[in-house]
């Protein structure tokens, strides 16, 4: 059943993968995978947690463990017997093991699907009143190069403020405004995505891996930004260059008729809206630094407050026309299969990461590739096949922070390490080698309907070419300067 449910997570994957071709539509895949790998794990739970493969069973085991061996010394051999099998093999237990599994990776999904579906609503809710006008307004540029590079630029210091994954929704409802050509806005997006990686990773709130890496305390704000900008700034920049020599022409900008919108939304409410919304998408880090809760119930609050105010901005007006601006009517626009593409992928990860698969890898990395370079270089790439969130945790596992002053290969697990820095950047720029590697990328496959194939054969070894290039300064810089 081990090997089993890894076939069928390759096996769903290739229909991702495959989706223009099969015409199957990628969130069907993808839910399909997740449901049936969790199944497979509940059927066979006994012989699947046997293997000792699984950090959460085996950790619940030793809990166990503790807890029947405090008791021995008063009790008889029987009942301490019965302890134990009531407290670790019963199949009820291990039934119950199974659904708290799903129940704890399930509560991680859910707060990322809210906070994609928070955000996502809050873009559409600003888009709808014009509100992205005021700023495709002042990008005169059709020449595709330049406007490129303004995006670029733009995307990878927004991604550091807000995260990754909110300044790709955020930057794909511009490129709708900018680029009528569908290909053409594939390509601008895929290079949105590259760009909000790379500016996620030098940012201790940019990229969920570096927040984990933040908030575990194996790297501290200032350090991160300091040593990892340089290479991040490289990862977006060699891609650039590079299509910079062979992107040619201008853009087509879409033909609009906003003539029926400027007759229920001024100016005022135009720009009321995307002071909101920026606000509101910039709230959320400071909401989860002063309050220490999940990014999602900022999100959220921002989007209670924005409906709140379009609620009572458009009260008198029409219905025909409330239906357009408030949130009730913004909120049958959003796209839902992307919602239950991005449920379905992570359920599939989730039930790998359960069952221990994701755990032996890691431990084959880092078992067989005894140098910091080659072992995160190899973290990166795989994070474009599976969740970087669980290799990253798996990391922080297998390696604890050892205090200043160790000798040897263990020296660079100190606090803000080179190993915790090369991993932050690795983890972070890796997934964009694939489409479906990052939440950038799969908000982006989302919203556009980016075919994979498309980006393999486009993007990805533009990716991969800024993602060593990036690598390559931070060995340098580490080799010539040191660390800052």
């Amino acid at each position: 059943m081990f090997i089993l449910m890894l076939v069928i997570f390759i096996l769903g994957y290739t229909m991702i993968a495959l989706e223009h071709p099969l015409k199957v539509d990628k969130a069907a895949s993808a839910l399909l995978t997740g449901t049936v790998l969790w199944a497979i794990y509940a059927l066979d739970a006994t012989g699947l947690l046997s293997l000792g493969l699984s950090p959460s069973w085996e950790m619940a085991k030793e809990m166990a463990n503790d807890v029947v061996s405090y008791i021995k010394p008063n009790v008889d051999k029987e009942m301490y017997n019965g302890a134990w099998a009531a407290t670790v093999d019963s199949a009820n237990n291990i039934t119950h093991f199974v659904k708290h599994e799903l129940e704890h990776h399930l509560v991680e999904i859910a707060e990322i699907l809210f906070f994609l579906l928070g955000a996502m609503t809050i873009v559409e809710t600003v888009d709808q009143h014009q509100g992205f006008k005021l700023i495709t307004d002042r990008i005169k540029t059709t020449k595709k190069v330049k406007l490129l590079w303004i995006l670029s630029i733009l995307t990878f210091f927004m991604s550091a403020t807000l995260d990754n994954l909110t300044t790709t929704i955020v930057m794909v409802a511009l490129l709708r405004k900018l680029i009528d050509d569908q290909k053409t806005r594939w390509f601008f997006a895929s290079m949105i995505v590259l760009a909000a990686n790379a500016g996620g990773a030098w940012s201790p709130i940019g990229d969920v891996t570096t927040i984990m890496l933040w908030i575990g305390g194996q790297i501290t704000a200032v350090s991160i930004i300091l040593n990892v900008i340089i290479p991040s700034l490289v990862t977006m920049i060699v891609p650039l260059l590079i299509v910079t020599f062979t992107l040619k022409g201008e853009v087509t900008r879409p033909v609009l008729d906003h003539g029926d919108e400027k007759e229920f939304t001024t100016a005022f409410e135009r720009k009321l809206l995307l002071i909101m919304g920026v606000s509101a998408l910039l709230f959320v880090p400071v909401f989860k630094t002063v309050t220490h809760l999940p990014p999602y119930l900022g999100m959220l609050f921002g989007l209670g407050v924005i409906w709140l105010t379009t609620e009572i901005m458009h009260r008198n007006k029409p219905l025909e026309d409330k239906r357009k601006l408030t949130v009730i009517g913004i909120l049958r626009k959003v796209d839902v299969p992307t919602i239950f593409f991005f449920l379905g992928i992570l359920s599939a990860v989730a039930a790998l990461q359960s069952v221990g698969h994701l755990n032996v890898l890691a431990e084959f990395l880092y078992d067989n590739l005894q140098n910091i370079y080659a072992i995160n270089l190899a973290v990166g790439v795989l994070s474009a096949i599976v969740d970087n969130v669980p290799l990253v945790a798996g990391a922080m596992g297998m390696y604890p922070i050892v205090e200043a002053g160790t000798l040897g290969f263990m020296s660079d697990f100190v606090i803000d390490g080179k190993f915790w820095q090369f991993l932050a950047y690795c983890a972070g720029t890796g997934g964009s080698i694939l489409i479906i590697g990052s939440a950038a990328g799969v908000a982006a496959m989302g919203l556009e309907k980016i075919d994979f194939i498309w980006y393999m054969k486009k993007i990805s070894l533009l990716a991969l070419a800024g993602y060593l290039a990036g690598a390559a300064v931070y060995y340098l810089q580490i080799q010539l300067v040191g660390q800052f």
